[in-house]
């Protein structure tokens, strides 16, 4: 059973979450909070394996509540929700380690297959805001600018393929298509390619391609 802290500060949302995930048999909520300096009692009190944590609240937003857990070890992932137009916390709660993003649009089943993922260790971007982190590339680094990535030089020609497909916010399955393996392939190379680069999971993979200047905005393929 995957348990679950909702951190939001309108009930109503908390409310229908609640109902969604608790309508799956393998899922379960076990605390709410309704801001981030409520969310790290709940989540030291009750030790989910994922919380799913608005972004924006009053008293401490969901950026620097993850900041305060990552200090304190908590080993809960975090799925950040997040709306079109908050292209800076999204960028920050990458920074301190969110594992997934979603849209609060998001239909039912989609945000359930979510909480799984992160909760199975792996992370997650929509769509949409890997388009925004693209876009905060294009709009901020107008003079080309890069920053080193070490352990580029390790990878092997088809680690590379993989990690500028991963950059490109990828998943499994269409590298697999892109390079004509199997997923189980690409699984082992993912695995590889976040090692040797020492990067946590495919979000981070999405920063360090834009950062190292391996993809850039407008380079698609």
């Amino acid at each position: 059973m995957i348990r679950i802290v909702l951190v939001d500060d309108q009930e109503l949302v908390r409310t229908g979450f609640r109902m969604i995930l608790e309508a799956e048999h393998d899922l379960t909520v076990v605390g709410e909070a309704s801001d981030g300096a409520e969310a790290l009692h709940v989540v030291t009190d009750t030790q989910p394996d994922v919380v799913l944590m608005d972004i924006r609240m009053p008293r401490m937003d969901g950026v620097e509540a993850m900041q305060r857990l990552n200090e304190r070890k908590a080993s809960a992932r975090v799925l950040i929700l997040t709306t079109f137009d908050l292209d800076d916390y999204v960028w920050a709660a990458i920074r301190h380690g969110a594992s997934g993003f979603m849209l609060k649009d998001t239909a039912a089943g989609d945000l359930a297959a979510a909480v799984r993922v992160v909760a199975e260790g792996q992370a997650l971007l929509a769509p949409t805001v890997t388009r925004r982190l693209i876009e905060h590339h294009r709009t901020t680094d107008t003079a080309g600018t890069t920053r080193p990535l070490h352990g580029l030089d390790d990878l092997t020609d088809r680690e590379s393929e993989v990690f500028e497909l991963l950059a490109r916010g990828r998943s499994n399955a269409e590298i697999a298509e892109a390079l004509f393996v199997g997923e189980t392939t690409v699984k082992t190379h993912v695995g590889r390619v976040l090692a040797k680069l020492g990067l946590r999971d495919r979000v981070q993979a999405v920063v360090a391609g834009y950062e190292s200047g391996v993809v850039r905005p407008g380079d698609e393929r």
